[in-house]
């Protein structure tokens, strides 16, 4: 339901936020309204967890983890909006808002739907220890199944007479016009009576998130084709149940997963309660079919990153393929899945129980990330022995980044696909040639001969000397300091700054300074002064901050205007042109004479303006 933003707001005036996340995390009082303590999101031994009272959000710079009172809830113990509300407005002393007679209505009529549910649970799960269940108790146990675990579960058995499950069910006060809304009867063709929809199969009850029975799923134990059966049969869909947003066990792995678990993406009912009866809790399973956008990003309201477990053949693989490409347009910073390919014939009941957790936590632990997945297919799908070749992959794996919606995470797919190109193609291509860079797959290089076959000889322009690749140490250095004090500029240069190739040292400097303005509201200069005071890295501001440099770039300062960091830093960026127009002069006179390449040379070189010239043909001493 939708809660009217006053409500919201009144619930966040009454809890204070430090008294909420103090519960779960030691924090101290810095400032009259700012909290520290180490983070519950990573491992530490540094306080990067921040709380602002005043502001109303949390703040963790390890992990870029943030939000208020509500997203707290729900990242740290799993809760839905709607949820977490509650619990806020409980210990606000408020109740909950009105709801509208509709709301009221569509309530009720839930709360008659999973009455009929649970009684259904009851009846199965004493059916299973009757006469009539023996062979499918017998089943489970052979499967290896405890009796405690039958019961945790809360299996059962739907008998193959019809009219007992009827009449146990009217006995309960459940109206049969129920039982049909919750797919739990069915409607005869030539107007007999309604029978039960699940026959001689074994029940697992489908929970939601609050550990409801909403619905379930069948297991016929005989020879499920013989009798022209499905082996597996689940609830039809209802306004309790969504087969495509339910996942199997989640209210457990919910839990198992705050709890500090990998949780374990599976196939079936018995991986899941094979997998949980050796403690690995936080494992779930899709309901028949591939995994839907929907799940995945049920999933990641509690997990990261989830692990799917699937078998080591090519029916594997496939299925691999289709969770990667359901999940490629949703990925958001640190949202992704991992991929554990069993050993053939294996699954995750069978691996379990043959050799123990430790055999499932060895594949979680070498799981491959999604990106991975996605480049070994692509490459597999045909020779790339070729630049034709080479450049129907490449073709393919843009489209493939293409789809993340997300934009920092579409580059960094690409950024990745590139890299991966370009170690594998300088492999490939011996001396056939060689790629451009790191940025991706760019004209270059060559075999160092001129199209006639001779030796290719490089103009000696003067020209051409002056304008020196790459970026000098004292530009990265006046770049850096004036990011790091106008870091509201970063967001404006992120694209920009991926294609500079800084000194190992500096690299490492942008690289903190980046992870710590991920925060989605504004931060000053003290604040990111106390990170890297925090996290034992000043060091690395001394990089930058320091007289020598500052003193050439007034602009760079902290005093200066904001308006006067960003054209310095929009100057230093357009000079580093020089690195594209030095691979383009090069590949200009690259087979041809000497006066052609140095006319090219000349044509190039007025394309600067003249502050750049100045700059290019000048001492490089500041800049």
């Amino acid at each position: 339901m939708a809660f009217p933003p006053g409500f919201l707001d009144e619930v966040r005036a009454r809890v204070s936020l430090s008294g909420l996340v103090g519960r779960r995390v030691q924090l101290k009082q810095r400032g009259r309204d700012d909290w520290w303590g180490l983070s519950p999101f990573v491992n530490e031994k540094s306080p990067s967890f921040h709380v602002r009272e005043d502001k109303g959000f949390f703040h963790c710079f390890s992990s870029g983890e943030h939000g208020d009172h509500f997203s707290w809830l729900m990242k740290l113990e799993g809760l839905s909006f709607p949820e977490a509300v509650e619990r806020l407005a409980t210990d606000a002393g408020l109740d909950m808002p009105e709801r509208t007679p509709e709301q009221k209505a569509a309530d009720e009529r839930r709360g008659g739907l999973t009455d009929a549910t649970e009684a259904a649970c009851g009846y199965f799960q004493r059916a299973l220890r009757s006469e009539a269940g023996r062979e499918a108790l017998k089943y489970l146990r052979d499967r290896g199944l405890k009796d405690e675990t039958i019961a945790a579960f809360r299996l059962g058995y739907a008998p193959g007479d019809s009219g007992g499950f009827k009449d146990a069910m009217t006995k309960a006060g459940i109206p049969e016009q129920v039982l049909m809304e919750t797919g739990l009867m069915r409607r005869s063709d030539g107007g007999r009576s309604p029978y039960a929809f699940f026959r001689d199969r074994i029940q697992f009850p489908i929970l939601d998130a609050r550990g409801r029975v909403i619905a379930f799923g069948g297991r016929f134990m005989g020879d499920a084709k013989a009798a022209g059966v499905g082996k597996y049969v689940n609830s039809p869909d209802t306004v309790l149940f969504d087969k495509g947003r339910t996942l199997y066990n989640l209210q457990n792995a919910r839990q198992a997963a705050h709890d500090g678990q990998t949780v374990l993406v599976v196939e079936g009912y018995m991986d899941v309660i094979a997998l949980a009866e050796y403690g690995l809790d936080a494992a779930v399973a899709p309901l028949g079919t591939a995994i839907t956008e929907h799940q995945l990003q049920l999933l990641w309201r509690f997990s990261d990153e989830p692990v799917l477990c699937l078998d080591g053949d090519d029916a594997g693989l496939r299925a691999a393929l289709r969770a990667a490409e359901r999940a490629l347009p949703l990925l958001k910073p640190g949202k992704s899945l991992r991929f554990a390919f069993l050993p053939a014939g294996e699954d995750p009941d069978t691996l379990v129980r043959g050799q123990g957790a430790k055999a499932i936590t060895t594949q979680v632990d070498t799981a491959e990330p999604l990106d991975l997945v996605l480049w070994r297919s692509e490459v597999g799908n045909q020779p790339v022995d070729t630049p034709e070749r080479r450049a129907a992959l490449e073709d393919r794996l843009k489209k493939l980044a293409g789809q993340i919606e997300d934009e920092s995470v579409r580059r960094e797919y690409f950024r990745t696909f590139n890299d991966r190109a370009w170690s594998a193609f300088r492999q490939n291509r011996g001396g056939q040639g060689k790629t451009g860079g790191r940025g991706g797959f760019r004209a270059g290089g060559g075999n160092g001969r001129s199209a006639n076959g001779r030796p290719f000889q490089q103009p000696q322009s003067k020209r051409i000397m002056r304008l020196k690749p790459g970026m000098s140490r004292r530009r990265q250095q006046v770049l850096l300091a004036a990011l790091l004090n106008h870091p509201a500029l970063l967001p404006d240069f992120d694209e920009d700054l991926r294609l500079v190739e800084f000194d190992a040292d500096l690299d490492k400097l942008l690289l903190a300074l980046q992870n710590i303005t991920t925060i989605g509201v504004d931060l000053d200069v003290e604040a990111i002064n106390h990170h890297f005071a925090e996290h034992g890295s000043e060091q690395l501001l001394r990089l930058v901050r320091n007289r020598e440099v500052l003193d050439l770039a007034r602009q760079a300062r902290a005093d200066a205007p904001d308006a006067e960091a960003r054209s310095l830093i929009e100057h230093i960026l357009r000079l580093r042109s020089q690195e594209t127009l030095q691979s383009e002069l090069e590949t200009a006179a690259r087979g041809a004479s000497d006066e052609v390449a140095e006319a090219r040379v000349v044509a190039f070189h007025d394309t600067f303006s003249d502050g750049e010239r100045d700059l290019c043909d000048g001492e490089d001493d500041i800049l």
